[in-house]
């Protein structure tokens, strides 16, 4: 701020609480919260920055990724996700916890990267989302499964502590944590968990290929089904990882990427490479 030289002495002597009080209210926080702060459907519980740095590293996240928090609490995933590049929101019902992330989003500098919702988070559209991260419960995380295997194939999906049933997760996450009592001394170590899950495309059909019919069963990014050629039919079983597709035919061994209706690829059969390709029937 800047004073006009004609001001007095006396006349900055009497405006200057007014700055100080101007200051201090602009790094003031808006709120402390507590752990264990009651929400609409969970308490809100603090994720760990050393999983929370895990849990992002394991999603890839950076420049261009379109990362979406669920259940954000005090802003610190969302924030971490906009400094390393990515354009980052958080879903949060608390009005309060809401106003912290904005203010430590200010004080990080990453205000124009990361913004928060004050809103229910089952009525947030994760439709543009690239990456989701949560730290719900069981029922909650069941409850959005629906909807996050709707999401574009290749969405990355991050949960602290939660899984999401038989839906197997990719890669589980776990971080130790040495904690500690006030005075310093040393309490014990807690082992933090995450799962990992790349959103599966559907293939769950009859894919016609050159030397056969394809016929694939999905559950979730598992596959398994038969190859029926003119020799017979073969067992196939295999997995898939957003639009890429891997899976064996007995000891044929098949890599592809599904693109709308159509799997491009390679087959490799006694060491030898050569491409294939099957169109859904």
């Amino acid at each position: 701020m800047y004073i006009h030289k004609s001001f007095s002495v006396f006349s900055l002597i009497l405006l200057m609480p007014l700055l100080l009080l101007a200051q201090n209210e602009t790094d003031k926080p808006v709120f402390v919260p507590e752990q264990g702060i009651e929400g609409k459907d969970v308490i809100w519980w603090p994720t760990p920055h050393t999983l929370i740095n895990a849990m992002l590293d394991k999603a890839e996240v950076g420049q261009g990724d379109f990362v979406v928090d669920l259940g954000s609490g005090d802003g610190r995933i969302v924030i971490e996700a906009a400094k390393r590049g990515a354009t980052a929101i958080g879903i949060e019902y608390n009005p309060d916890l809401v106003r912290l992330s904005e203010h430590r989003a200010k004080i990080e500098g990453v205000a124009d990267k990361a913004s928060f919702l004050n809103m229910d988070l089952f009525e947030y559209d994760l439709s543009k989302a690239t990456v989701v991260t949560m730290y719900l419960l069981s029922d909650l995380n069941m409850k959005l499964r629906p909807s996050l295997l709707k999401l574009k194939p290749g969405t990355r999906i991050v949960s602290n502590t939660f899984d999401l049933d038989d839906w197997e997760a990719d890669d589980t996450i776990l971080i130790t944590t040495e904690y500690k009592y006030p005075d310093g001394t040393f309490r014990n170590n807690i082992t933090n968990r995450g799962y990992y899950w790349v959103v599966p495309a559907c293939v769950d059909s009859s894919w016609k290929m050159e030397e056969g019919v394809l016929r694939l069963f999905q559950k979730f990014q598992m596959i398994e089904g038969t190859l029926t050629n003119a020799t017979g039919t073969l067992k196939v079983e295999g997995k898939l990882k957003g639009n890429s597709i891997n899976f064996t035919a007995n000891d044929i061994e098949y890599q592809g990427y599904i693109e709308n209706d159509v799997i491009k690829g390679t087959v490799t059969k006694a060491g030898v490479v050569s491409d294939w390709q099957a169109k859904r029937q």
